[in-house]
């Protein structure tokens, strides 16, 4: 399994981090300088005009900052935003319930919209266009259909999985935005500011470049991991993050100089050596190291892949060179 620190799906003791460490504003949030630009030009002429902003879609790996981009919009705009997801809406009536409770122009932020069913999907397709929903009331030769009039929203929809997302709904959004990895200058700068905020002290820049190398450039891993070498800082030493802290704080989580985790070497290593290097498919691949499917193809390849030891071809999975070095492996 993979090491939770590393797992870049949010988890329960995160959305309190998060809400104390969320940027509240363009200026604050680092990083993603293109996407930022895209939207502030995207808000002030939806104000400028005193309307809803278009809906936007954020794609993106899990932990880069869709949530805290979708809480920002709102604020920029001046409305209210209301938070779901796609597996928490079953029924056409909650659909329903929940855009009636909208006011004009306020947001609906739906994470993992790619996990919606076709149903609801449909159902959403006049509200995104033409603000209104059809409601069937009753079964059989008594059914009728109820027209209800919406306010004029904005939808903000986010996914990890941007090619599971239907053509038809992609259609509908009039912005759609991709996420990238941080670069490593920003990682650090986002674990400056958290640190300043949670009264933690980083002893000088090494020692935070040792955090930031190892938080697969994903500012949510960057957090935890330092709340982490904070724990162990306050219990092995002063309370002061140092190198050697630092260091000794990720080998005890078993996380190299790269973030990457047990789970990540064993994939490489099972491509490698079970499969000569591939091409292998995900299924053996998830079937080989004993987990599942969805967990390697959200959460270790895609950082597998920025960072070049992976490649995906049309046959399956590939190690590069770069692993086998990586992992002290001769190259064939």
């Amino acid at each position: 399994m993979s090491t939770p620190a590393l797992n870049p799906q949010a988890q329960k003791d995160d959305f309190d981090l998060e809400t104390t460490l969320r940027p509240h504003s363009f200026n604050e949030y680092i990083g993603q300088k293109r996407i930022k630009e895209n939207l502030r030009i995207l808000i002030q002429a939806a104000r400028k005009r005193k309307e809803a902003a278009d809906h936007i879609l954020l794609c993106g790996s899990a932990g880069l900052g869709k949530t805290t981009l979708a809480h920002i919009i709102a604020k920029e705009m001046g409305t209210n935003i209301k938070v779901t997801s796609g597996p928490a809406i079953e029924k056409t009536g909650d659909l329903a319930s929940i855009l009636s409770n909208l006011g004009d122009g306020d947001v609906l932020f739906i994470d993992e919209c790619h996990r919606m069913n076709r149903n609801i999907e449909e159902t959403l397709y006049p509200a995104m266009e033409d603000f209104f929903l059809d409601i069937v009331i009753g079964k059989g030769p008594s059914a009728r259909t109820l027209q209800l009039e919406l306010p004029h929203f904005t939808l903000i929809g986010a996914t990890t999985r941007a090619g599971l997302i239907s053509s038809p709904l992609r259609s509908r959004f009039g912005a759609s935005l991709h996420l990238n990895f941080y670069k490593n200058d920003d990682i650090e700068k986002i674990i400056t500011r958290s640190a300043r905020i949670l009264n933690v002290a980083i002893q000088d820049q090494k020692a935070l470049k040792i955090i930031a190398q190892s938080s697969r450039r994903t500012p949510r891993i960057a957090n935890r991991l330092l709340k982490r070498a904070r724990d162990y800082s306050q219990v092995k030493s002063d309370g002061i993050i140092n190198q050697k802290t630092a260091r000794e704080t990720f080998q005890m989580l078993e996380i190299d100089e790269l973030g990457l985790e047990p789970t990540d070497r064993r994939i490489l290593r099972m491509i490698i050596k079970k499969f000569n290097g591939g091409p292998v498919g995900l299924q053996a691949i998830a079937a080989a190291t004993y987990e599942e499917p969805e967990t390697i193809a959200e959460v270790n390849e895609p950082y597998l892949l920025q960072l070049g030891f992976l490649d995906i071809t049309s046959r399956g999975r590939i190690a590069t060179k770069l692993a086998y070095n990586h992992l002290n492996l001769r190259y064939n």
